[in-house]
């Protein structure tokens, strides 16, 4: 497969769809760097991998500062000799009503969802580019598809990253960097995000929400498997994953 010996780097890695993916890809041959704000649970995770035979290294990071972000991916190339992927998962969501007024919830939101997004592109950048080969992947959300009543600001960050990885997608193609880009679209998947969510009553709602209809962070990680799987010269730039019964 053309996953193994790639390089990926993992932001929001400690939890859900990032370590869901981050076990599937080692296990199919990929070396993944690690990053999120909770070492413990890195340090899991990637003893995890190495034990059952990977490759696995973590670093700790907040993706809402440039020079950690940047940090991540050096560490990627210095303990694996290179970087192939970028996963940018690292994401919040405090949802609430706009009438609400939750100005710090929103500003938080920016900074992770979107500016984390970019940091992790300014990154990889210039490593992809002189290269000529790289993939940057990240996830966006349904929010940013349709409008959803209490996600006003999440959607807007999620819309926000869509348009950033396909203009990136688009200037690669015209630049003839060869960097592929894939978006990913959730719906309801059962990660620590309602966990989150400060609204009592948008926190009730979603909650029960997810009960009937989420699924596994896996299904996310297969998809991704799946976008890098592919040789070099296809690039599956957008996918949406829904739970069958979601309508």
């Amino acid at each position: 497969m053309s996953i193994k010996g790639k390089v990926v780097v993992i932001t929001g890695a400690s939890s859900g769809i990032g370590a869901a993916t981050a076990k599937l890809l080692a296990k199919n041959g990929a070396m993944v760097m690690l990053g999120a704000r909770r070492e413990d649970r890195l340090y899991q995770l990637a003893n995890e991998i190495n034990v059952d035979g990977g490759r696995a290294d973590y670093r700790v990071v907040d993706v809402t500062k440039p020079d950690e972000v940047q940090k991540l991916v050096d560490a990627a190339q210095d303990s694996f000799g290179g970087i192939d992927v970028i996963f940018n998962n690292a994401g919040i969501m405090p949802n609430s009503p706009m009438s609400a007024v939750r100005a710090e919830e929103w500003n938080r939101m920016i900074d992770v969802n979107l500016k984390g997004v970019l940091n992790g592109i300014a990154a990889v950048m210039p490593a992809f580019t002189a290269q000529k080969h790289g993939h940057i992947i990240t996830t966006s959300s349904v929010a940013s598809l349709k409008n959803y009543v209490g996600s006003g600001v999440y959607g807007a960050t999620k819309f926000a990253v869509k348009n950033a990885m396909e203009v990136t997608r688009m200037e690669s193609a015209n630049e003839g960097t060869n960097i592929r880009t894939t978006t990913l679209y959730p719906a309801a998947i059962n990660t620590e995000l309602l966990d989150h969510i400060n609204d009592e009553k948008t926190a009730t709602n979603m909650k029960n929400f997810y009960q009937q209809h989420g699924i596994a962070p896996d299904a996310i990680a297969r998809v991704v498997n799946f976008a890098i799987d592919q040789p070099e010269e296809v690039d599956i730039s957008e996918f949406t994953i829904y739970p069958t019964n979601q309508a």
